[in-house]
């Protein structure tokens, strides 16, 4: 019971707006599943209602993380707060337009076929660019935020990065194809202008849960796994301070930071080698040898800078500056 009131405590003090969005995601997640239920409607290829479950879950993850990081800011603090409402605004804005469109039974990403679609596509573009702008700017105010363990800060400045590149991906999603500009100019334009996936269609075959594409190349893959960076990391930084109680080695403050670091250079790796797999047209189900060797490399490369950073001495002087 003491346990709950100090987590409670704990959580008051943090940012309200940003937990009041991720608060207000999950009925609309509950919603959603309903929905994949009772609804077979499918839209690109996915269940109609499996992008407003997926985006209600994302947001409650990305919510919550910043109402917990806005709280631990020390620079810009009052900055953060406003900010922080306006992207909540935008959160429920753009859930908001999703959810409304499933019901109409139209796309609410890339679909110009009607005024009032475009009108909604050029809302979510709005959004994205003032997510990204809010994000930023939080972003470097938690770069400036000296955080009192070495291994966390690093993780937040490395996260906090990485996931405002993850998000700035989704931009690229936005761009016409060579399909469309083509039939925008023989007369056959179907009111699609940008595209999730690379060398097919988005209405092609998609794997189960994430309705990622098993034909061509998915930009949403890199756009995921970089945005929620920001929470990968700060995880491993718990992983490592439990395991710092049953393996002597970890209870060094820099052998985990060095393995954060080499984690989170792995992690921006990965984002990248993902990002030109989709680029080039391959689903992530079938990774050709260019591929699959750029995989091993990365794999080499943390695995040996794990090894290095744990063991390698660390001298009493290095521990006693930041310990």
């Amino acid at each position: 019971m003491r346990a709950q009131s100090a987590l409670m405590a704990r959580v008051s003090g943090w940012n309200r707006p940003m937990l009041v969005v991720a608060a207000a995601m999950v009925p609309i997640a509950l919603v959603a599943v309903v929905g994949l239920v009772v609804d077979d409607r499918v839209l690109a290829g996915s269940p109609i209602w499996l992008k407003p479950f997926k985006f209600a879950v994302s947001i409650a993850v990305y919510g919550v993380t910043w109402a917990w990081l806005i709280s631990l800011l020390n620079v810009g603090k009052r900055l953060a707060a406003r900010i922080s409402v306006g992207m909540a605004a935008v959160f429920f804005v753009e859930q908001v337009l999703i959810v409304m469109q499933v019901v109409r039974g139209r796309g609410s990403h890339f679909n110009v076929m009607t005024p009032f679609d475009s009108a909604v596509f050029s809302a979510m573009g709005v959004a994205i660019a003032l997510l990204w702008t809010g994000s930023l700017v939080l972003t470097v105010l938690v770069l400036r935020t000296p955080f009192a363990d070495l291994a966390t800060r690093w993780a937040l400045r490395i996260g906090a990065v990485v996931s405002l590149a993850g998000v700035g991906m989704g931009a690229l999603m936005t761009t016409p194809t060579s399909a469309q500009l083509a039939s925008m100019d023989n007369g056959t334009f179907k009111g699609i202008v940008g595209a999730h996936t690379v060398g097919f269609e988005d209405s092609g075959p998609t794997m189960a849960v994430t309705g990622w594409s098993t034909v061509g190349g998915d930009l949403r893959i890199p756009h995921f796994i970089g945005m929620h960076a920001l929470q990968a990391l700060p995880l491993l930084v718990l992983v490592l301070a439990f395991l710092a109680t049953r393996v002597p080695v970890l209870r060094s403050v820099v052998v985990r930071t060095r393995l954060v670091v080499v984690a989170g250079a792995g992690y921006a790796l990965l984002v990248a080698l993902v990002l030109w797999q989709a680029e080039r047209g391959q689903p992530l189900v079938q990774p050709d040898a260019l591929t699959l060797g750029a995989l091993a490399a990365l794999v080499a490369f943390v695995v040996v800078g794990a090894a290095v950073s744990v063991l390698r001495p660390v001298a009493v002087a290095e521990e006693v500056a930041v310990g």
